[in-house]
């Protein structure tokens, strides 16, 4: 299997890159929604970030990856036949494919196994696969429907439920959803985008020295991958140890009264749809301040994400030339001037 570019050697695109890491030290926040031109980096960020994750622990044999910690018993009873063993792996990368059956998706009946055996047994899906890892899916904005109905289910509850051919499973499907798309080929379904809790914005660069940059780096890539990855692995590492100091230090994050009130006000002013903005914001401020190494929420922890969060929840307005982006770069400027 081929090496993944490190994901410190990409050039530009902070944004994506600060998105990104925000739902690697926090996964409720909801995924990572990544609008762009084609080949600017939008996949290669993402299987980047993966690999860069610490391992997880895992019940050995499961084949759902349940965390040995976790007290839900899991149905097909992995946890009482490994007793205290515990295994560690690389966090899932499941890259959802367009032309993806429903069966592949969510599991269904073990043929093979039926046929030799009699025996009812379920083949997990992607979904089980991407369980406490990363789903992708590339151009998501051209997903068939009723796959996008079922993703909202599973986004929501965090299991998937199976009711078919006779079997009735139920297993654990929570996993940081990754979306990418090009807007010209089709907008994406308002209930699915809302689910998102951060959507990036990716264009191709302009300037001159940063392209020339990320053609040389690729090439490099390309011809030898593994000396290329060992001229960041430094950088590499240090990465590591801050996602995992910031997962630490995440639950004990203060977030005070005065910087909710500001949040919600500043929902209110760009006139973000629902209070799931509110709840999104709170949240990528809370880790935005865990990796800068704070104890505290500011202002301007929510400032620097709030583009980030309500960029997708806002109602288009054909009367403001300058969309959504500027709107609520003036609401936050506006507010924390007050």
């Amino acid at each position: 299997m081929k090496k993944p570019f490190p994901f410190s050697a990409i050039v530009g695109q902070s944004e994506m890159k600060q998105a990104l890491l925000m739902a690697a030290v926090e996964p409720r926040l909801g995924g990572v929604m990544v609008f762009g031109d084609r080949g600017t980096g939008k996949s290669t960020a993402v299987r980047a970030l993966a690999a860069l994750l610490p391992p997880m622990q895992v019940v050995p044999g499961c084949r759902y990856g349940c965390a040995p910690k976790d007290t839900s018993p899991c149905f097909e009873g992995c946890r009482e036949r490994a007793g205290k063993r515990i295994e560690d792996v690389p966090v899932p990368f499941v890259d959802l494919p367009l032309g993806a059956t429903e069966d592949r998706v969510v599991g269904s009946l073990d043929l093979e196994r039926a046929l030799a055996t009699g025996e009812k047994r379920f083949e997990p899906g992607l979904l089980a696969k991407a369980n406490r890892g990363f789903l992708y899916i590339d151009e998501i904005n051209l997903l068939e429907d009723h796959l996008v109905d079922l993703l909202l289910d599973v986004a929501v509850s965090g299991q998937n439920v199976v009711e078919r051919e006779g079997l009735s499973i139920r297993h654990p499907a929570r996993f940081i959803l990754v979306g990418s798309g090009n807007p010209e080929e089709g907008e994406l379904r308002p209930q699915l985008l809302d689910r998102f809790g951060l959507s990036v914005d990716v264009r191709t660069p302009t300037d001159i020295g940063e392209r020339i940059e990320i053609v040389k780096r690729c090439d490099s890539f390309d011809r030898d991958a593994e000396a290329f990855s060992a001229r960041f692995a430094d950088e590499e590492a240090r990465i590591v140890s801050l996602i995992a100091a910031a997962r630490r230090r995440l639950p004990k994050i203060d977030v005070p009264d005065s910087i909710l009130e500001l949040g919600t006000r500043l929902c209110q002013a760009v006139g973000a749809d629902g209070l799931r903005g509110e709840l999104t914001l709170l949240r990528a401020a809370r880790a935005t301040a865990a990796l800068a190494n704070k104890k505290h929420v500011l202002p301007g922890h929510l400032a620097g994400v709030a583009t980030l969060a309500l960029r997708h929840r806002m109602r288009k307005n054909v009367l403001d030339e300058g969309g959504s982006t500027a709107r609520i770069e003036r609401a936050v400027a506006e507010l924390l001037a007050a």
